[in-house]
């Protein structure tokens, strides 16, 4: 990553984990996004104070005056996009130890918008804008650090469970409103959608919350709900000589090869664990962009083993294109594991919010539709209105261009989140493929 990924919240529970009855494998990602409505002004917001600001003493924790509070600040880069501008702009984090929560890129054609979360001083923040509009092709900075905004996160959750414990991780789900894309003999896939708004020093008064539940499934369930960090990629060209295009990300028929089509080249996922450390980030994305590997999507959250992260990352290219890319992968110190889930079944996912023009005529035809594709309204203005989406990539640019017509203002789009489905159910056959003509 392209600093250290710390979790926002961190809860700390007083169980063995032999005891538990299943494990954890995770996947997820953040995403925020300003509105445009007037915001609600009945919740207290908190500031973290750093170890060197704060004295611990018997009484209680002293926080020094003299020093600014560390706070999470939300900062807005729109950027050209162009061949290594992900590298570019992990490298100014990296080099200066800042600490990324997460990192989110929608891309608009030629144009991509930078969604980043990093917590400092405001001098700290300070610093990061002024590196930030040095590089070439960034056309806007913006901190949303004091407006109003969006916040959206998603998490695939893969739980290993026998068959009596079942009921009970279904009614752990239908608590937390997620929903369930894959069960097999010895485990279960979760997706989870959470609205993420609090500082790091709320984790401690969560603690209250869940501790009268008395239940090693519950703990173990929310002590990974909590590992949320993120980071995705922008768009360049394979080669030179291809006809690849940035507008292909857009096609939902992008990956699926024709029969007749003797080129094989395809989107493939790659699944890596890496050691959650300072410049890691920058170090992956560095192989793609020295080599000229396309990235369509890269997410980076916790895993389920403290200290190591699951990068989940969409590269287009042959199968002998991607292996070679594999073998320079595994030469990075910090690198556990890659793997190739092209080839089996996997359970994806993609979080998007996206905000239309409507004026007041209009907006019943925009939530008749998002209602169709099971979208939610989180954020509605005189003239715009923002609405929530979780899904895979052809559901996204369906949605998207239903609502062209209205006038798309913005997009921001996560990337692809996925893992292999254990039950072995390979979607693909559940449905057919139309290719637009």
């Amino acid at each position: 990553m392209a600093a250290t990924l710390t979790p926002i919240h961190t809860f700390k529970f007083s169980h063995s984990h032999s005891l538990s009855p299943f494990s954890l494998q995770l996947n997820s990602t953040t995403l925020f996004f300003p509105t445009t409505s007037t915001p609600r002004r009945n919740k207290l917001t908190l500031s973290a104070a750093t170890s060197a600001d704060t004295t611990v003493s018997s009484n209680g924790p002293v926080t020094s005056p003299s020093r600014s509070k560390v706070r999470r600040h939300t900062i807005s880069v729109f950027v050209g996009d162009e061949s290594g501008m992900i590298n570019r702009i992990a490298g100014v984090f990296a080099r200066r130890g800042y600490n990324i929560e997460s990192l989110a890129v929608g891309l608009n054609q030629d144009r991509a918008l930078f969604s980043i979360v990093v917590s400092g001083t405001n001098r700290v923040l300070q610093q990061v804008v002024e590196q930030l509009q040095k590089l070439v092709n960034v056309l806007k900075v913006e901190d949303l650090s004091n407006e109003p905004q969006v916040e959206r996160e998603l998490m695939l959750l893969k739980v290993h469970a026998d068959p009596q414990n079942r009921a009970e991780i279904k009614w752990l789900v239908d608590t937390f409103r997620g929903k369930i894309v894959d069960i097999s003999e010895n485990s279960v896939t979760i997706e989870i959608l959470s609205v993420f708004d609090r500082d790091p020093s709320e984790a401690d008064n969560e603690k209250g919350i869940w501790s009268s539940v008395n239940s090693d499934l519950v703990s173990d369930l929310l002590f990974s709900f909590d590992m949320f960090a993120c980071v995705k990629g922008d768009v360049y060209p394979i080669e030179p000589s291809d006809s690849f295009t940035v507008n292909q990300v857009l096609d939902a028929h992008w990956g699926v090869l024709n029969e007749e089509d003797t080129s094989g080249i395809r989107s493939h996922t790659l699944s890596m664990l890496v050691n959650d450390a300072p410049g890691v980030l920058n170090c992956v994305t560095g192989v793609f962009a020295r080599r000229g590997y396309n990235i369509q999507s890269l997410a980076v959250g916790h895993s389920e083993v403290e200290g190591v992260s699951r990068l989940t990352t969409v590269v287009p290219g042959t199968d002998e294109s991607i292996s070679k890319l594999v073998q320079q992968l595994y030469k990075l110190v910090e690198l556990h594991e890659v793997r190739d889930i092209t080839h089996v079944p996997f359970a994806e996912r993609e979080l998007m919010l996206i905000k239309i023009a409507v004026n007041a005529a209009a907006r019943r035809d925009v939530l008749d539709i998002a209602s169709i594709f099971r979208a939610r309204a989180v954020d509605v203005s005189d003239h715009t209105i923002t609405l929530e989406l979780t899904g895979d990539l052809d559901k996204m640019v369906a949605l998207q261009r239903l609502l062209e017509p209205y006038g798309i203002c913005e997009v921001a789009r996560t990337g692809r989140i996925a893992l292999v489905r254990d039950s072995g159910v390979d979607s693909r056959y559940l449905r057919g493929y139309s290719f637009p003509l």
